[in-house]
């Protein structure tokens, strides 16, 4: 058996997440299947997922940085690598920037609430298993603070049940959170008998399942081994895989009313909003008592400035505006509960047939993924200096909802994480390819010869020939001092990239623009594509087109808007 940490350090913390990670990735399917409550969107496991997954990477982020740095990678009982308190610290904000769904928000505050007891008085101070409790209370305690309206028979009573059952054990960190676990898998099999949507549909609370994951991972970083059946009376409710029975509780005729009864009602609210808040503790009070009043499925977790807010509502916009009253939001997203999210329907409602082929694209900016989705495409909209989670691409391929998907990711840098995702949406049973598009305006190339009835070969063959035909440039301002391929730049100079490299080093950013253009027509070209930021020139788009028809025959030019892409200005040429 592998060496297993007797108390709660850095690489425990490290252990725990790609553990949890793994289970949830197993489980995702089973728990989307069961989500009924608080919405039935079919999504808790998923959404679960991808919250683990960026605390997991922003852990693993902590760990890169100090080996960088000289350390050797933080063993337990040396000084070298993170602390417990840096570890903690990293994964509870990953967690807390990357929460989707309502579940996904609440887990980032237990994560928080545990994070803060282990951040607390020294390194040592709370790694035995005494912290060990103390932490799992502090995080079922901080999450049910978060909700606006706790409710039994969620994964706030399985977080509650873990933490009484954690407080009556003694021991080590093994002990502890087996006993955790084990009390958290007899509140989630009595979470039917708490929800009445649960007991009608026969399952048991979503979020409190994957919650059960997360400690079933936990006792396995302390153990070396999953938990088993019959390791207590308490986890009678737990199968041989160490997954818990979903019960199917008895349903009267009356109440029978086949597939589809465990729909929210339908005065529900049409809309999921979510954002991160930068505000003060003053306003973000303010702003619950404001969402409060706007709909239901209220959490707002965080703290220290940074918020996540979650809600329900029938005004996305309000909701929004609310947030802006209270500070600043961003990373904004609205969904609509429509009419074909899983378990809305009745038993007569015919399943959307998949399409057969479909194309998803990593874009820079809201002006090229309303480009890209005129064009047929499913856009995922990059975060600048964020890297995405092969988790979301993930989502949009199922998203795209088609047999055979042809994966644009747009970056080199996304290069590993799209090529695990496709790996991925393999395994679910989607035909993948994986072009290795470096820049949006290769995408906007293979874009354009896509044709979805020929054969899947050829058009991937097509595409990939066009992206590779087209040679890209980038216009963007240096941050800081920095050696480059063109010499030595400072901070506020204009930096001219040509396929991934600095090529010129200017101060106008007009003229480099020029520069860069000349450069790559030099070698010849048919086609100049232009995408512009939202901070380039008002004149720089007319003088780059002026100067491709004066100086170069037979050269056309296209020109897009690219919204807040990062780089002031994207060139291709063809």
């Amino acid at each position: 058996m592998a060496q297993v940490p007797q108390t709660f350090d850095a690489p425990a913390v490290r252990t725990w997440c790609g553990l949890a990670l793994r289970a949830l990735g197993r489980a995702r399917e089973e728990i989307d299947a069961i989500n009924v409550y608080p919405v039935a969107d079919g999504d808790t496991g998923t959404n679960l997922y991808l919250t683990v997954e960026s605390a997991a990477a922003a852990v693993e982020a902590v760990f890169a940085a100090h080996e960088v740095g000289g350390g050797t990678g933080g063993a337990a009982g040396t000084s070298f690598g993170p602390s417990l308190a840096d570890a903690a610290r990293a994964m509870a904000h990953g967690a807390l920037i990357g929460a989707r769904g309502n579940s996904g928000t609440i887990l980032a505050q237990l994560l928080r609430g545990m994070a803060q007891v282990f951040a607390a008085d020294g390194d040592r101070a709370h790694a035995d298993g005494r912290g060990l409790c103390l932490a799992l209370r502090r995080a079922a305690d901080s999450a049910r603070q978060a909700v606006a309206h706790p409710m039994e028979g969620t994964v706030l009573s399985v977080a509650s049940a873990a933490a009484d059952a954690a407080t009556g054990a003694e021991g080590d960190c093994g002990t502890v959170a087996l006993a955790a676990y084990e009390g958290a898998c007899a509140a989630l099999a009595a979470t039917p008998g708490q929800l009445a949507v649960l007991e009608r549909a026969g399952v048991v609370d979503a979020g409190g399942r994957g919650l059960v994951a997360v400690l079933a991972a936990l006792v396995e970083t302390f153990t070396g081994r999953t938990p088993e059946q019959g390791a207590s009376p308490s986890a009678a409710a737990v199968a041989a895989d160490g997954r818990p029975v979903v019960p199917h509780a008895r349903v009267s005729a009356a109440e029978d009313d086949g597939p589809g009864t465990c729909a929210p009602p339908a005065s529900g609210p049409a809309f999921e909003v979510i954002y991160l808040l930068d505000a003060e503790d003053a306003a973000v009070a303010r702003l619950r008592e404001r969402l409060d009043g706007l709909g239901d499925s209220l959490v707002v977790v965080g703290g220290d400035g940074l918020w996540n807010v979650h809600v329900h509502v029938d005004d996305a916009g309000a909701a929004v505006e609310a947030g802006v009253e209270a500070g600043r939001p961003h990373r904004i997203r609205i969904t609509h509960f429509g009419a074909g999210d899983a378990h809305t329907g009745g038993s007569g409602r015919p399943h959307r047939e998949r399409a057969q082929r479909a194309v998803v694209a990593v874009v820079p900016g809201e002006g090229l993924a309303g480009l890209y989705t005129e064009a047929g495409a499913t856009a995922v909209l990059a975060r600048p200096g964020e890297q995405l989670a092969s988790g979301e691409l993930v989502e949009a391929v199922r998203r795209a909802h088609a047999r055979e998907v042809v994966l644009l990711p747009n970056d080199p840098e996304l290069r590993h994480t799209a090529s695990a995702a496709a790996e991925q949406a393999r395994g679910e049973g989607v035909r993948v390819a994986l072009i290795p598009t470096r820049s949006a305006v290769q995408g906007i190339a293979a874009l354009a010869v896509h044709e979805p009835g020929r054969r899947f070969d050829e058009d991937v063959v097509a595409m990939t020939s066009a992206a590779g035909a087209t040679r890209h440039a980038e216009v963007a301002v240096a941050e800081r001092q920095s050696w480059t391929t063109a010499g030595i730049c400072q901070a506020g100079d204009v930096l001219g990239l040509i396929d991934g490299d600095v090529a010129v080093i200017g101060s106008d950013v007009a003229a480099t623009a020029e520069t860069v253009l000349d450069r790559m027509l030099s070698a010849g070209g048919e086609l100049v594509t232009l995408v512009l930021g939202d901070e380039a020139p008002d004149s720089i788009a007319d003088r780059l087109q002026t100067r491709v028809r004066e100086t170069y025959l037979a050269v056309d030019t296209v020109v897009y808007q690219g919204g807040r892409q990062g780089a002031l200005l994207l060139i291709g040429v063809e």
